[in-house]
């Protein structure tokens, strides 16, 4: 342990009592280790952790007043501070007798939960990005983003609590991904539940959305003259959105197959069917969502990465005319994912060459251009996999 600190970690003015305030804790500290922290002093009966502004106060009550007075005295005596994850703990006597474990909103657990960015740029984080982190857990229903004193915060609506609280436990504390938002600084996430059970949008808006209602107005502050989304976050006119994106791959050092795009694509929500086909000397393909805002929130994320490291098989993303396509035949250059029991026909020994993508006219076959095998299609896209840690935990 370090040496004892200059700030005092108890306080005599406080009348004694077998509940104790802990203060300067870990936010990350649990019920189970404010146990441990008490044991040696007597029974523990009751925690409350995770309590206040920034979730680093807590509260231990002892079935018995002098093992609380115990613990305050080890506490004055002792050269060595009492510490939690090699935080220095202050502690004090409550000003309450008892933990009553009345639960607040914020720990019942619902369908919608109530997200803080925290981060010098927080304001700046899109309804998009916010989006796409969250339905990587379930189908989001609804977001509505505002500011208030605690500052830029979200509500995130899911179908029901059990998908927003496995949403919580992987999200809260953990950072938005950097290459999602590649021109901001650092952003975190805190969530906690809500009240609310159900959103009220009224338009489709920079600030709100509605994912179950495509046919909502957009509030008129959004569009331009000609209906659509007037400016983007980069201030550059937005091209009309599609559910479907059109890929272009260039700097093809290896083969990029159905199953890899499907990978890399679906990390941002399910994708209906994928089309591959030659055009232009190069390999493109078409990729359906089954809403505009996934297709959106893709297209942001990935246009400009490439599938492997090196810089090979860059994707150059745009939006596509078509808005469903029409899958005939499950083979390894098209695939209709919404009849998972079709038969997979694999083209390749046939000497007719491969079987030809009919779901939109005008989109030639692709003509047999060959490159090496890639990597894993597992691990090809592993950055746009799923959210990396904070700077602050990874470095730890």
């Amino acid at each position: 342990m370090s040496s004892v600190s200059s700030q005092p970690q108890f306080r005599y003015t406080q009348p004694p009592s077998k509940v104790l305030h802990l203060r300067n804790l870990p936010w990350e500290c649990t019920e189970e280790e404010l146990v441990e922290l008490g044991k040696p002093f007597g029974k523990v009966v009751n925690t409350k952790c995770n309590v206040g502004a920034n979730r680093n106060q807590a509260f231990i009550e002892f079935a018995e007043l002098n093992q609380a007075i115990a613990m305050i005295s080890y506490c004055a005596s002792s050269s060595e501070p009492v510490q939690v994850r090699g935080k220095t703990v202050y502690v004090q006597y409550s000003n309450r007798q008892e933990i009553v474990n009345n639960k607040t909103t914020a720990d019942v657990a619902g369908n919608v939960l109530l997200v803080t960015i925290e981060g010098d740029d927080a304001r700046l984080v899109s309804i998009d990005v916010l989006h796409l982190v969250f339905s990587a857990f379930g189908f989001v229903h609804k977001i509505t983003t505002f500011e208030k004193t605690a500052g830029f915060q979200a509500l995130v609506q899911f179908s029901d609590s059990e998908t927003a609280s496995t949403a919580k436990d992987a999200l809260d504390g953990r950072s938005i991904p950097r290459y999602l938002i590649p021109e901001l600084g650092l952003c975190s996430l805190r969530i906690t539940y809500s009240a609310h059970t159900d959103l009220s949008v009224k338009f489709q808006s920079h600030r709100s959305r509605d994912y179950t209602n495509p046919l909502l107005p957009v509030a008129s502050t959004a569009i331009d003259a000609s209906g659509q989304f007037s400016l983007g976050a980069d201030g550059k006119k937005m091209e009309p959105e599609s559910n479907v994106l059109l890929a272009s791959i260039e700097n093809m050092q290896y083969a990029v197959t159905l199953d890899v795009l499907q990978t890399v694509f679906s990390s941002f929500g399910p994708v209906l069917k994928i089309a591959m086909f030659d055009k232009n000397g190069g390999l493109q393909a078409l990729i359906q969502y089954p809403d505009v805002q996934t297709a959106v929130a893709a297209k942001e994320a990935l246009e400009g990465h490439c599938i492997y490291d090196g810089g090979y098989c860059k994707l150059h993303i745009s939006y596509s005319r078509h808005t469903d396509l029409s899958i005939k035949v499950n083979n390894d250059r098209s695939r209709d994912y919404t009849i998972p029991n079709t038969p997979v026909i694999n083209s390749q020994p046939s000497s007719l060459g491969q079987q030809p993508y009919s779901g939109c006219p005008g989109v030639p076959a692709y003509n047999g251009t060959q490159y090496a095998p890639g990597p894993d299609p597992c691990s090809a896209a592993t950055s746009f996999n799923g959210l990396e840690p904070s700077d602050a935990s990874a470095n730890a």
